[in-house]
């Protein structure tokens, strides 16, 4: 991995911490979110941030400029937005237990494995 793709996982993984930590305002539901993405994580439920990137990274070849954690009905899903080569976002959901890509969408690409 480039330096340039270091920084860029860096920022973005600094970028998902921070949005966890935070969550979407102050206050309980906030902690409420990040309390259970790091129990699904220390449960097993979902893959650590690095192993998703990883097969981001072998799939869709570009910059990683933002990442979030959501869960939806004991749904997790990593969405991801990736900086292709021609200047392109790609927008990815990938399935947070097993890396699974759900969808992808961008300039020459639309893929959604289900509804």
């Amino acid at each position: 991995m480039n330096l340039s793709r270091r920084v860029g996982v860096l920022l973005s993984g600094c970028a998902l911490a921070l949005a966890l930590a935070v969550g979407p305002g102050s206050g309980a539901a906030g902690e409420s979110d990040h309390e259970r993405a790091r129990q699904a994580l220390e449960a097993g439920k979902v893959l650590p941030l690095g192993a998703v990137l990883d097969i981001v990274e072998r799939e869709f070849p570009g910059q990683v400029v933002k990442v979030e954690f959501e869960e939806e009905d004991d749904e997790f899903i990593y969405e991801i937005r990736v900086l292709q080569s021609g200047g392109g976002i790609l927008k990815l959901e990938i399935d947070a237990r097993d890396g699974t890509v759900i969808s992808a969408k961008g300039r020459d690409i639309k893929f959604k494995s289900r509804d």
